[in-house]
């Protein structure tokens, strides 16, 4: 249980699995709960916030995992400010196993039967291979993104006019892993985009500058929420 930053509440973050099995609905559990069916792979993952709250979807990187997102407050910090905030262990990694869905079909599969309606997806680095496909193909399932320094974005920087979803670019100025210059190919190549590179920062933005990163996203959030 963490502290609200903005006043003396709790912010409860509850650990949950999905049960998920291709062409079967899965459903959001408290860890712990038993199943009721035997699950191809189980997905593993925090979440914080109304449950009735705009739905924002925390991916990661090759190196971290959902708990990242609880270790640099991001969890708390969104959950405070009125959003459902989910954070998950891509299959394979963290807490989850793997699945049969390769990376360019997974999301796609996993969110229609997941709970959560139509999130802002957050996806850093190795998760643009998942992220990517997800908003190229189906961007009906999500209200947003908020690519991050993302991997896969050569093999799908000929299709990035086909993101229609309002999209909002990080990218550490000093990024040592991809080149900056891949920031301003997102905000040319997607129409309705907003591009910030963050100074000081290498390629874990979020991580070198949460305060920053923090700020922009829910500003971001805010206005996007509101037109």
């Amino acid at each position: 249980m963490e502290r609200d930053p903005e006043g003396d509440q709790a912010v409860v973050i509850e650990d949950v699995t999905w049960a998920w099995e291709p062409g079967a609905p899965a459903r959001g559990l408290p860890a712990g709960e038993p199943e009721s069916r035997p699950a191809a792979g189980v997905i593993s993952g925090l979440r914080a916030g109304p449950v009735d709250g705009p739905v924002v979807l925390l991916l990661h990187g090759a190196r971290f995992s959902s708990a990242t997102w609880r270790e640099n407050g991001t969890l708390e910090f969104l959950a405070a400010r009125g959003f459902q905030v989910v954070a998950i262990d891509l299959p394979g990694f963290g807490r989850s196993q793997a699945v049969s869905a390769g990376p360019d079909e997974f999301l796609a599969q996993w969110l229609p039967t997941s709970g959560l309606r139509r999130p802002v997806v957050v996806s850093p680095s190795m998760s643009g291979r998942f992220s990517f496909p997800l908003v190229i193909e189906c961007g009906e399932l999500v209200a947003g993104f908020v690519p991050v320094a993302p991997a896969a974005l050569d093999a799908h920087a000929g299709r990035l006019g086909e993101i229609s979803v309002p999209t909002l670019v990080f990218w550490g100025a000093q990024d040592h892993v991809f080149p900056v210059d891949g920031a301003r190919t997102l905000g040319a190549g997607i129409a309705d985009s907003r591009v910030r590179v963050i100074e000081g920062a290498d390629h874990a933005c979020y991580l070198d500058q949460p305060a920053l990163f923090h700020a922009e996203l829910v500003d971001w959030l805010d206005r996007f929420q509101g037109d």
